[in-house]
């Protein structure tokens, strides 16, 4: 990718501004507080994108950015959230501009090369998404309990990494509102991409091709899924046994 720098944003607020269970037991306020190898979750992203040299500005999204206070290192921007992941896209957007990265606070192991193969892989696509294959996460880390969502020429599981490279992409983060106001309904998450997709997609008929056409026919952008090469890619915070998992990988690698 050759547009350069660009904005990184990462997420770091609560879903709906309730507090996260893991943060809960660990006494805090949210989960990107978490210690993992004797700092804050959030830090270990925030080094992966300081070391990223396609990255000029670093703005982390959360309710009340006086809650990072003291622990954000110098040059980190804050904004606030809005009423979700989608919606903060979608202001970060209309703030900043594209080519805009996102990811979140809980994906700690993320790594530079991790982020100049995605940025290099987009290539001229609108919006991208990061991914890593069944097989990837199975043979780099088979220990973790990972979701898989199944096309029928890609199975793969997300990582957290996500570009908004052109201005037209802005009808992607509309779209995933939508979708996202829908997450406890899958049926009527699918409803909204089409019933042919959500039919496909039932009848394990549903591939890239058609879904990216399908996108692009409701938003304008043309989107891309990037398979990253290192399984460990896929493995985020949700869970008390990935932060288990997490830090045992960063006391492997010390």
């Amino acid at each position: 990718m050759n547009d350069s720098p660009l904005t990184a944003l990462v997420l770091a607020g609560s879903r709906e501004g309730a507090a996260d269970p893991m943060a809960v037991a660990a006494g805090l306020s949210h989960k990107a507080l978490i210690p993992i190898a004797g700092k804050a979750m959030i830090l270990h992203v925030l080094e992966a994108l300081r070391a990223t040299p396609s990255i000029g500005r670093i703005v982390v999204c959360i309710e009340n950015p006086s809650i990072l206070s003291g622990i954000l290192p110098d040059g980190i921007e804050t904004m606030q959230a809005a009423q979700g992941p989608s919606a903060s896209v979608l202001a970060a957007i209309r703030t900043y501009g594209t080519p805009l990265l996102v990811t979140t606070a809980d994906n700690p192991l993320l790594k530079p090369a991790w982020v100049d193969a995605f940025l290099d892989d987009a290539g001229t696509a609108d919006v991208a998404v990061g991914v890593a294959t069944e097989e990837a996460v199975r043979r780099d880390v088979p220990k973790t309990a990972r979701t898989f969502i199944r096309l029928s020429d890609l199975v793969f599981s997300g990582c957290n990494l996500f570009l908004f490279r052109t201005p037209v992409s802005i009808g992607v983060a509309q779209l995933w509102q939508r979708i996202e106001k829908e997450r406890k309904k899958p049926l009527r998450m699918g409803w909204l991409l089409g019933p042919s997709i959500l039919l496909r997609f039932l009848t394990k008929q549903l591939d890239t091709t058609a879904l990216l056409r399908r996108i692009k026919k409701l938003t304008g952008a043309q989107g891309k899924f990037v398979s990253l090469p290192n399984g460990l890619a896929a493995v985020d915070v949700d869970k008390p046994a990935d932060l288990e998992l997490v830090s045992h990988i960063m006391d492997e690698n010390a």
